[in-house]
């Protein structure tokens, strides 16, 4: 096959495919990360409490996304990549408009309102990466596959960034809301001219069992394929859930006197969109997922150490760390795109759908077990404790896992 051309190969890695799953990503990491930015001042207007309640809230959020991914991914199999991109995000918006208008609504069961409202966005939030990663890995050449699902997320990303200073600027949290929605909402029209897979295209027809969810349960060793995908992205949300979205529990025990969630959000995902657009290309210099998953594991695992144990006694400190876990857990896209390729076409979309949300689903169990461990320990040998279970799993994924760099994807279960 002959070599691409430089201005081929861009033209491929920018095409509208991946601009569009760019852009979704950007309003749904927008949206994903909202609440966590803003739940303590939202909470504090609605005359609720930040920890108890907000942990409830935040809980119903990532329920929703272990379920819409179930969902959504199925969806995506049997009636295309493209239903789920128009209808996740129609969900999410809408949920996320209703939400800035949570003020006005009646003040009685208002955090059962607010959990509800969070647990139908999740349900939309859920479908938006797995699709896009799906047909931007079914759209490129294999030797591109790499580097075009990290533009995806590492554009994508930069939502998060944007969410807190939306916060700052818009004076009120929930305008954020409501620009939020309706940044969804104008980006179903882009989607109008957005194709069909050409793989999923050649077997939309056939009779091929396509999206079937208990297929990953009824095979030991797709089963087990299934597993280590989920392990090795446990440490994002690790990061994420735990260190950043909780930040401001460390600060006592840090000696530091405020943390800011939404800014520990904002600087972790300032370096997760460097460390996903880096890890495409550290892939491809490898040729090996697994391997650049696990150097970006390691790198990881060392800030997490020096964060918790290494006299991180201000603010600055602490913030600056949450960029190197960034950097680190930037193989986001990496692990989505390998999930991708460890599976047929008929459940492809299925897998790339739940694996990250069930990754965001078990957020809640590392937030039990954190708050388990806290009744014997104090909070930073908690999340080491949470941090040793969920790294170990990982480390043992990425390394056992089976290669898939450069790995042909025309082919079903």
């Amino acid at each position: 096959m002959q070599e691409l051309s430089l201005s081929a190969k861009a033209r491929l890695i920018f095409s509208i495919p991946v601009i569009i799953a760019a852009l979704g990503y950007f309003v749904d990491i927008y949206d994903l990360l909202l609440f966590g930015i803003v739940r303590i001042p939202s909470l504090k207007a609605l005359g609720l409490n930040p920890d108890v309640d907000g942990t409830f809230i935040l809980n119903c959020q990532m329920i929703g996304l272990l379920i819409g991914g179930v969902f959504w991914g199925i969806f995506g199999d049997k009636k295309g990549r493209l239903s789920v991109l128009f209808g996740s995000i129609l969900v999410y918006s809408l949920a996320n408009i209703a939400c800035g208008f949570l003020p006005y609504f009646p003040k009685e069961h208002l955090v059962y309102q607010y959990a509800g409202l969070r647990f139908i966005a999740g349900i939309g939030l859920a479908g938006e990466l797995g699709a896009g990663i799906t047909l931007v890995s079914e759209s490129l050449p294999k030797n591109l596959r790499a580097i075009g699902t990290s533009v995806v997320a590492g554009f994508g990303l930069m939502g998060a960034v944007v969410a807190q200073l939306t916060v700052e600027l818009a004076g009120g949290w929930n305008i954020s809301y409501i620009i939020g929605g309706i940044l969804g909402i104008l980006l179903l029209f882009l989607r109008i001219s957005v194709s069909e897979s050409g793989i999923y295209k050649n077997i939309e027809h056939e009779s091929v069992s396509k999206g079937n969810f208990l297929s990953f349960f009824t095979n030991k060793d797709r089963l087990i394929r299934y597993l280590k995908c989920i392990a090795v992205g446990l440490p994002t949300w690790y990061c994420i859930g735990i260190l950043a979205v909780l930040a401001n529990q460390f600060a006592p025990e840090l000696g530091i006197t405020d943390l800011n969630p939404g800014k520990a959000i904002m600087w972790a995902y300032v370096g997760i969109s460097v460390g996903d657009l880096m890890s495409g290309f550290i892939s491809h210099a490898l040729k090996s997922r697994k391997m650049a998953i696990f150097y970006m594991l390691a790198f990881t695992i060392i800030g997490v150490a020096f964060m918790l144990f290494g006299n991180t006694n201000t603010e600055t400190k602490y913030y600056l760390f949450c960029v190197w876990l960034g950097l680190g857990t930037g193989y986001w896209a990496m692990f989505v795109t390998l999930a991708a390729e460890q599976f047929g076409t008929n459940i492809r979309n299925t897998a790339t759908t739940t694996v990250p949300n069930m990754v965001r689903g078990l957020v809640p169990v590392m937030i039990l077990a954190f708050d388990f461990f806290k009744k014997d320990f104090s909070v930073i040998m908690s999340a080491a404790i949470v941090g040793i279970i969920v790294f170990g799993l990982a480390f043992y994924s990425s390394l056992t896992i089976s290669e898939t760099h450069n790995k042909d994807l025309e082919f079903t279960e």
